[in-house]
């Protein structure tokens, strides 16, 4: 009993296959300041990166815990944030606030 896809969902994800744009979407997410909008995010970037069982084998973790770190009440650690990235391909950067300063 899956949801059915919109396209525009069918249309995000292939654009999410492009590693650039996969860092561009995760880092709005991440400015949003909104964890469930993260969540999402990663979630709909290991779609587009192979599915979750790619993705949850290639970053050394349980597909069920895959699927319960990415859902709305998830909370990974940052760990598994890493290992989740570097599975589809992506890392980790910081840089300053030019906004804050």
């Amino acid at each position: 009993m899956g949801t059915k896809k919109t396209d525009y969902q069918d249309d995000l994800i292939e654009w999410l296959k492009k590693p650039q744009n996969a860092a561009a979407y995760l880092s709005e997410a991440i400015e949003e300041g909104d964890k469930e909008l993260f969540l999402l995010a990663l979630r709909n970037v290991a779609e587009a990166s192979g599915g979750m069982s790619s993705v949850a084998e290639k970053a050394h973790l349980n597909r069920e815990n895959l699927y319960r770190m990415l859902s709305k009440r998830g909370n990974p650690e940052i760990k598994s944030i890493f290992n989740l990235l570097h599975a589809v391909g992506l890392k980790l950067t910081i840089e300053p606030d030019l906004k804050a300063a």
